[in-house]
């Protein structure tokens, strides 16, 4: 996990893809439940927006990768 800093400044630890795709799912199948209050469901769908967003950096990362070897193998 690397370390992230959240809006307050303070340091977090950033999951794994896996980590944050789990969490992210676990936070849309908590927001369709519903029953939460309001403040709790802002705070759900905060916590799912900056997975989201970890989880296409992680992605987008990987694709980089692999374009990356795909043109060295074909020089």
């Amino acid at each position: 996990m690397a370390a992230t800093t959240d809006k307050t400044g303070a340091a977090e630890q950033r999951p794994s893809y896996e980590q944050a795709r789990e969490e992210l799912i676990d936070v849309v199948r908590r927001l369709e439940q519903g029953g939460s209050t309001l403040e709790e469901s802002l705070a759900l769908w905060e916590r799912g927006e900056q997975l989201a967003r970890w989880c296409q950096e992680w992605l987008d990362g990987a694709r980089e990768r692999l374009d990356a070897a795909l043109a060295s193998e074909d020089a």
